[in-house]
């Protein structure tokens, strides 16, 4: 049998995917390892998710850096040091520069709260409802330089209708708490 593939987890936030993945993984149904948790933010409450999980964290602030590429190059070396193979985006609310992009070419993975290339960026969940639009859903995609604008591997949609915005992000959680862990299953075995 070959090794886990090793991954780190990017999140800026509550970290709720993250403990979806770590969830899956203990489950059986996520063939792989956490082995770094990387958050922007000091006070993420993915930090103490993390932390109960028995999984390492790196709190690296860009403020403290002179340049994007001084900032993801300390990330870079990090990441070699727990041997990290992919890393999975998971509410990490900053673009992914060139360093990274070129470490990790073809393992960086995102999910967006999106029928991706609709509303792509911020607060997907409130342009979705500002548009009126009649379908939301979750994106799983590689991350390329743009802004949610890489090659697409995994979706679902589903219909709004009268569904508050409060419903409708429950909705989209639940679906991206079986959607990606499902997704990287996939693609790690494909990966192998």
């Amino acid at each position: 049998m070959q090794n886990k593939p090793v991954i780190a987890v990017f999140a800026s936030g509550s970290g709720s995917n993250f403990q979806a993945m770590a969830e899956a993984i203990g489950r059986g149904e996520l063939d792989a390892e956490i082995a770094l948790v990387v958050s922007d933010k000091p006070d993420a409450y993915v930090l103490e998710r993390a932390q109960a999980a028995g999984i390492a964290s790196f709190v690296v602030r860009p403020s403290d850096y002179a340049s994007k590429q001084e900032y993801e190059q300390v990330i870079k070396e990090k990441l070699h040091a727990y041997g990290v193979e992919w890393i999975v985006l998971a509410g990490f609310m900053r673009l992914i520069g060139s360093v990274l992009l070129e470490a990790f070419e073809g393992r960086i993975v995102n999910i967006h709260p999106s029928a991706l290339p609709a509303f792509p960026g911020k607060d997907a969940i409130g342009q979705t409802v500002a548009a009126g639009s009649k379908v939301a859903g979750v994106t799983v995609h590689f991350v390329d330089a743009g802004m949610d604008t890489g090659p697409i591997i995994a979706q679902r949609v589903f219909l709004i209708e009268d569904r508050s915005r409060e419903e409708l992000e429950q909705e989209i959680h639940a679906i991206e708490h079986e959607l990606y862990p499902a997704t990287l299953q996939q693609l790690f075995a494909e990966n192998r």
